[in-house]
C-alpha cells in the first residue's frame, strides 16, 4: 500500500504545484483563452506535457521520497545474520525475475509490511519493516520479497506513472473546460482574459477530477496484486505466499480502524461499497482464494 499512496500523494502535490504555475504561463502563450474560446489543441498539448512530466517526476522522486518518509535504511553492509539473509533472498528472486539487484533497506515500524518502488527495474528499492521481520517466519518472509520483487520485474511503477500521465493529461484539460465554462456561461464574463471564476473553478474542477482519476489507478493497484501474488508464488512457492497472506489476514483481522481508513487498511477490507474503490489492495481473502484456485 505504501508504494501506490506514496506515488498517488507525490503525484497530486507535484501536479497540483505545477499547474497553478503554469496558469500564468498558459496566458502568456495564449493557451489558456482567446477571444474566440478555448485553444483545445494547444491546451491538450500542454496538459500532455504538464500530466506526464507531474507522473514521471513523482516517479523519480519515490525512491527520495520512501526513504524519508519510512526512515529506511539501505544495507550496504549486513550488520547481523537476519540482513545477510534478506539481501542474498532479494538476490536470489532477482536473479530469477532477470532484473539488477535493488537497494534493500530496512525501516523501523512495528507494522508488518514490505514495498517496492523505483524508476527503473534495474535500480529499483525493497524495504521491510523491523515489524515484518520479528513476525513472519522464514518461509513467509520469502513470499513477501518475492511478491515486491514481481512488482518491479514486472515494471508496475512504470506502468502506474504512464497510466497516472494519462489521466493526468484528461484532468488538466477537462479542469479547464470546466473553468471556461463557469467564467463565460454561468458568469457570463466577456472579458478576453479569464477571471478570478475561472480559476477557483478550474482548481476545484482539478481536485475533484484527480479523485475521480485517483479511483482508477487504485483499480489498476488492485489487478496488479493479484499479479504480483501469483509472481511471489512462483519465485517462492505458492504454499508460502498462501502462508504469508494468511499470516496478515489473522494479524490484521482484530484491529478495528476507523471506517474513514479502513479502506486503506493492508487488509483491504472496504468500509463500505464506494469505499472499496479506494483500496489499493484487493481484500486478503480474495488473493489467497486466488491462489489457492489457480491452476
Amino acid at each position: 500500500m505504501k508504494r501506490v499512496m506514496l506515488f498517488v500523494l507525490t503525484n497530486i502535490a507535484v501536479l497540483l504545484v505545477l499547474s497553478v504555475s503554469a496558469n500564468i504561463l498558459l496566458n502568456v502563450l495564449g493557451v489558456q483563452q482567446l477571444p474566440g474560446g478555448l485553444n483545445l489543441t494547444a491546451l491538450l498539448i500542454f496538459a500532455a506535457v504538464l500530466g506526464f512530466g507531474g507522473s514521471f517526476i513523482s516517479l523519480a522522486m519515490s525512491k527520495w521520497l520512501a526513504k524519508r518518509m519510512t526512515g529506511a535504511t539501505v544495507i550496504d553492509q549486513p550488520r547481523n545474520s537476519t540482513e545477510q539473509w534478506l539481501v542474498e533472498t532479494v538476490r536470489h528472486h532477482a536473479r530469477q525475475a532477470g532484473i539488477g539487484m535493488p537497494e534493500v533497506a530496512v525501516y523501523d515500524a512495528p507494522d508488518v509490511n514490505a514495498f517496492a518502488t523505483g524508476m527503473k527495474r534495474d535500480h529499483a528499492m525493497v524495504a521491510v519493516s523491523t515489524g515484518l521481520l520479528q513476525t513472519m517466519n522464514k518461509d513467509e518472509a520469502e513470499a513477501v520479497l518475492g511478491h515486491e520483487i514481481t512488482h518491479v520485474a514486472n515494471g508496475d511503477m512504470i506502468t502506474l506513472a504512464l497510466l497516472q500521465g494519462v489521466l493526468n493529461t484528461f484532468v488538466i484539460v477537462l479542469s479547464r473546460v470546466v473553468g471556461y465554462f463557469v467564467d463565460r456561461v454561468l458568469l457570463k464574463s466577456d472579458r478576453d482574459s479569464v477571471g478570478i471564476g475561472y480559476f477557483v473553478s478550474t482548481i476545484v474542477a482539478q481536485i475533484v477530477l484527480g479523485i475521480l482519476a485517483s479511483m482508477i489507478v487504485m483499480w489498476f493497484s488492485r489487478r496488479r496484486e493479484f499479479r504480483a501474488d501469483a509472481g511471489g508464488a512462483k519465485l517462492a512457492g505458492r504454499e508460502k505466499m498462501i502462508s504469508a497472506l494468511e499470516r496478515l489476514k489473522a494479524l490484521h483481522e482484530p484491529t478495528q480502524l476507523p471506517n474513514q481508513m479502513a479502506a486503506f487498511g493492508i487488509t483491504g477490507k472496504p468500509g463500505g461499497g464506494f469505499m472499496r474503490l479506494f483500496m489499493s489492495h484487493p481484500p486478503l481473502e480474495e488473493r489467497i482464494a486466488a491462489l489457492k484456485q489457480a491452476p
